[in-house]
């Protein structure tokens, strides 16, 4: 999460979420000096969220998937406690209209 929270390494994954590029390319996409986008890149790495294809002297990254499966699958449980919550509010307000209809 803390490798997400700089803008700029998010602005890389938004980028790399539709196909990989080189430094050299995110860089130019995103106006960042190429040393800069290197070191984003390394602690995304670090962080297990791009790996790196070595092509000649080109280094390809790309997005790892599970990674953001898992954070899906973490986010995904506290949208399920959330719709339980509010599905009991709603019942809650429900009665309240009712008792106040004299139902």
């Amino acid at each position: 999460m803390s490798a997400l929270a700089e803008p700029n390494r998010l602005q890389i994954v938004e980028l790399l979420r539709d196909e990989p590029y080189t430094v050299g390319e995110i860089a130019d996409q995103l106006r960042l000096r190429q040393p800069q986008v290197s070191k984003h890149l390394r602690v995304l790495s670090e962080a297990g969220l791009v790996e790196v294809q070595p092509i000649a002297n080109k280094r390809i990254y790309k997005l790892r998937h599970q990674p953001f499966s898992q954070l899906d699958d973490w986010l995904e449980s506290f949208l399920n406690v959330w719709d339980e919550r509010f599905d009991r509010l709603d019942e809650y307000l429900e009665d309240l209209k009712k008792k106040d209809r004299g139902e």
